[in-house]
């Protein structure tokens, strides 16, 4: 059985909405973000880094977020390019740049205080930040079946869940985001969060009715996003 170590809205929120795209079983554990549930000892030893989410496998527990994508989709094939196909490369290059990229790059703008950045710096991981979406936005217009598709695959509810993030976060400083001069990428909100998969998500969540599109602060019915 899956178990996803899991907070509301926040990274464990991808692999959830990649695991319901497959159609698998799988549980859900809540982590106490009040209580820093993600550094007790139980969980650093599944998760050493103390991140969520970790989902636990019959091959051990896996984490950091684009490897659970990556495992999930070769372990089901279908969704992703498979290990011998022509756009294998360039898929795991924008996924790997979407983790270590994007990703990495909005927990620095919305933790500022975790990395010492000031205000200079957060000004420019903004611009770097918008760099990378115009580069999606291109990317999400060419002609392929593995991101901006009309089936979603695990690249699509990885930028997804980052767009939602964008739109919300940091509290009262999101004026430099807007989805309105990037319509591949606004259209592949409003395809990801259309999907049944998403709206189970969202019901489970509390992540309202157009998630990704026009999102709105969680309302979780268990735990915390924060």
């Amino acid at each position: 059985m899956l178990r996803l170590h899991y907070a509301p809205d926040n990274a464990s929120l991808i692999v959830r909405l990649w695991l319901e795209e497959l159609g698998l079983d799988y549980r859900t554990v809540l982590v106490d973000r009040r209580a820093q549930g993600q550094k007790a000892p139980a969980y650093l030893a599944l998760n050493p880094r103390g991140l969520i989410p970790v989902l636990e496998t019959e091959d051990g527990p896996i984490f950091e977020t684009a490897a659970v994508l990556l495992w999930l989709s070769d372990r089901h094939p279908g969704r992703a390019p498979a290990p011998d196909a022509a756009q294998r490369g360039a898929f795991l290059s924008w996924l790997f740049a979407v983790s270590n990229g994007l990703h990495a790059e909005l927990r620095r703008l919305f933790y500022p205080g975790l990395y010492g950045d000031e205000a200079a710096q957060v000004a420019a991981l903004q611009g770097q930040i918008g760099g990378l979406l115009d580069q999606l936005e291109a990317l999400a217009g060419r002609s392929q079946d593995w991101f901006g598709a009309n089936i979603p695959g695990p690249l699509d509810v990885y930028v997804a869940a980052l767009l939602r993030w964008c739109a919300l976060y940091p509290v009262g400083g999101t004026d430099w985001f807007s989805l309105g001069g990037r319509p591949h990428l606004a259209a592949l909100a409003r395809r990801v969060e259309a999907r049944p998969a998403a709206l189970r998500a969202a019901a489970a969540e509390g992540l309202g009715p157009t998630p990704f599109s026009a999102p709105r602060y969680a309302d979780p019915p268990e735990g915390s996003a924060t």
